[in-house]
C-alpha cells in the first residue's frame, strides 16, 4: 500500500486509494499510509481480512454500472496491485538480475539451474519468476512459501485447493491470504482458459476446487511447497541473525525456512535463490521480540531499539515516523460494500 502511494504521490491526473484490511497490517504499514503526504493519496481500512479487500476491489472492476458512472466523470479505473498483470513485468526483472549477480559472483555457470523459494500469499511474485522461467531463464524449482494459512501448500501437496478453513492473522500478515488471485494465472497457463473458468467458478460457489490429474503432474513438475508457522518464523529470525548476522522480517524467514526444509527432505544441492520481500523495520516489534525476547512497551520505540540491538540503520521511509502528521483515521473503518462510495467521494 505505502509503494503505491509514494509511487503515484501528487502525480498530474491521478488520484490513489489504498484499500487495507483493518488490524491485518503491521503498525508500521498502518502509519507508512497513514502519514502519506502526497495529496492526491488516500487510505481506507476495511472491516475485514485481504481476501475480503480483494475481493471487493474485484467487484468493483466488474461492474460495468459503476464503470459508465466514473467514465462520466472522466475517471477510469486501474489497480496498482497484482489484480493488474502489469505489477508483474518488474518482478519478472528481479529474478533476471538476480541470476545475472550470481553469475558475476560465481555461484553458478552460465546456463546453470537454479531453484527459488519465494514467500507468497497472493501468488504474485513467484508466478513472476515462472514467467521468467518461460522465457528462458534457468529455473529448475520453485518452493511456494506459505505461512501458517498454507492454502497453497495443501494445494501443490495434495491437489485440492480450499479456503474453508480458519484464517489466520500472523505477524506475516502480506501472507495472510486464503484467495490466492494469481494462482488462477497459473491454473490458465497449465490447464488452459475452459478448465480453469470451471476451477473458479466452483471456488466461488463452493469455496474449493480439485484440478485434473495432468494438471496437478504439470504443477508438481515445478513446484513444491512448504509453510512455516509462528514459532518457526521466530525462531529462524533468530537463528540467521546468529549464523548470518542477517536481519531478515518475518515473511523473508518464512521463505527461508521453507528452502531450508525443502532442501533437507529432497537432496536437491542446486543453488537455491531465496527471496527477500519486505524490510525487518516495517515488522519491528516482532523481529526484536524475536531476537531479545523482550519490546518496548511504546511500539515505536522498537524502531530505535531494534537499530541498537543490530546496527542496522532504519530505513529512510520509516525514520522519523512516529513524528509524521497523521492524515487518516483507522477507527472510521468501513465495510467492503462501502468501497464504491469511498471511491466515488475521493
Amino acid at each position: 500500500g505505502k509503494a503505491a502511494m509514494a509511487g503515484f504521490a501528487d502525480v498530474p491526473g491521478t488520484e490513489i486509494i489504498v484499500f487495507y484490511p483493518y488490524g491485518g497490517v503491521s503498525r508500521f504499514q498502518e502509519l507508512q499510509m497513514r502519514t502519506e503526504p502526497g495529496k492526491n493519496t488516500h487510505a481506507a481500512a476495511i472491516r475485514g481480512n485481504f481476501d475480503d479487500a480483494q475481493t471487493g476491489v474485484k467487484q468493483i472492476f466488474h461492474d460495468q454500472a459503476f464503470a459508465q458512472k466514473l467514465k462520466a466523470q472522466g475517471v477510469v479505473l486501474s489497480s496498482a496491485n497484482s489484480i493488474n498483470i502489469g505489477r508483474l513485468v518488474p518482478q519478472v526483472v528481479y529474478y533476471v538480475y538476480a541470476y545475472g549477480q550470481m553469475l558475476q559472483a560465481g555461484d553458478v555457470a552460465e546456463g546453470e539451474k537454479i531453484d527459488v523459494c519465494v514467500p507468497t500469499g497472493n501468488f504474485g511474485n513467484i508466478l513472476a519468476a515462472y514467467i521468467a522461467k518461460n522465457m528462458g531463464l534457468p529455473i529448475a524449482k520453485f518452493v511456494c512459501a506459505s505461512n501458517c494459512n498454507n492454502v497453497l501448500t495443501d494445494f501443490f501437496t495434495t491437489g485440492p485447493y480450499d479456503r474453508n478453513r480458519v484464517f489466520h492473522t500472523t505477524p506475516s500478515p502480506s501472507m495472510d491470504i486464503l484467495i490466492s488471485s494469481n494462482l488462477e494465472r497459473l491454473l490458465y497457463l497449465a490447464a488452459g482458459s475452459d478448465k480453469t473458468a470451471e476451477y473458479m467458478k466452483k471456488l466461488a460457489s463452493a469455496g474449493r476446487y480439485t484440478v485434473s490429474d495432468d494438471v496437478k503432474e504439470k504443477l508438481s513438475a515445478c513446484f513444491s511447497a512448504g509453510y512455516c508457522d509462528e514459532e518457526q518464523t521466530a525462531e529462524e529470525i533468530k537463528k540467521i541473525w546468529d549464523r548470518e548476522h542477517y536481519l531478515a522480517d518475518t515473511h523473508t524467514a518464512v521463505g527461508l525456512y521453507c528452502a531450508e526444509k525443502y532442501i533437507e527432505s529432497t537432496g536437491d544441492n542446486r543453488i537455491m535463490l531465496s527471496v527477500s520481500t519486505a524490510s525487518p523495520y516495517k515488522f519491528a516489534p516482532s523481529v526484536l521480540r524475536d531476537l531479545t525476547g523482550a519490546v518496548p512497551e511504546n511500539e515505536l520505540d522498537a524502531l530505535d531499539e531494534l537499530e541498537r540491538v543490530t546496527s542496522v540503520p532504519i530505513p529512510a521511509p520509516l525514520a522519523g515516523i512516529g513524528t509524521r502528521r497523521i492524515r487518516f483515521d483507522p477507527e472510521n473503518a468501513i465495510e467492503p460494500a462501502m468501497m464504491p462510495e469511498v471511491i466515488l467521494k475521493d
